[in-house]
């Protein structure tokens, strides 16, 4: 855990008149939230994710949130559910993982579990490259393979993923490592949410 107070590009501040981007927690995962349409950038990411449904759902939604994570537990938590003990024991080995892609009507508001953040075209760009590496190849027409068009509500999917999942490679790291790839602040490992959060909100504040 000694790696969750080590910060990592410490000298990261918000872009002013940046892209909006947001780490976004429910207090034990974290996402990244990412607009649905840049302008800066020209990225849409329903045009990247390429199912016509959801394009049609979802096509004044500003904002879409990504998270990475084991199967298992997305998949078990649906309903309300916990997982039990073997689910979490499962989890500590090598085992398969999905995307969960969660639209959002308006930016998530702020207190203790969003950060948000403006980033620069370029550091944008890493985040977006993070996300496509973390979700299946297209198929035969070009579409992101759903793994079932339904998730915890009425505006959130599981896409099918790349990667594998286990003790040392957690939801929360995989957030880590995006923001750390993008030049953003993050700790240098962590496998729970508050230190992610932590480090984000230090840039936060000192842009203020």
């Amino acid at each position: 855990m000694t790696g969750a107070a080590v910060p990592v590009n410490r000298q990261f501040r918000s872009t002013p008149g940046g892209v909006p981007v947001f780490v976004v927690s429910n207090g034990t995962h974290t996402d990244l939230v990412l607009p649905v349409r840049d302008p800066q950038t020209g990225h849409n990411w329903l045009a990247e994710l390429n199912q016509p449904a959801l394009t049609a759902r979802f096509g004044r939604y500003p904002y879409v949130g990504f998270g990475w994570g084991n199967e298992g537990f997305f998949l078990g938590s649906m309903g309300g559910r916990t997982p039990g003990p073997g689910a979490v024991l499962r989890a500590l080995l090598p085992s398969k993982t999905l995307v969960h892609a969660s639209f959002y009507r308006t930016a998530p508001d702020s207190g203790m579990r969003v950060v948000p953040l403006r980033v620069s075209a370029a550091q944008y760009g890493r985040l977006v490259a993070h996300v496509q590496a973390a979700l299946a190849a297209p198929d035969s027409v070009g579409r992101r393979p759903l793994r079932q068009p339904g998730g915890y509500g009425s505006a959130d999917f599981f896409f099918r993923a790349r990667g594998r999942y286990h003790a040392l490679r957690t939801c929360n790291d995989w957030t880590t490592r995006g923001l750390r790839k993008a030049g953003l602040r993050a700790p240098l490992k962590s496998p729970l949410a508050a230190p992610v959060l932590w480090h984000a909100r230090r840039t936060d504040q000192k842009t203020r």
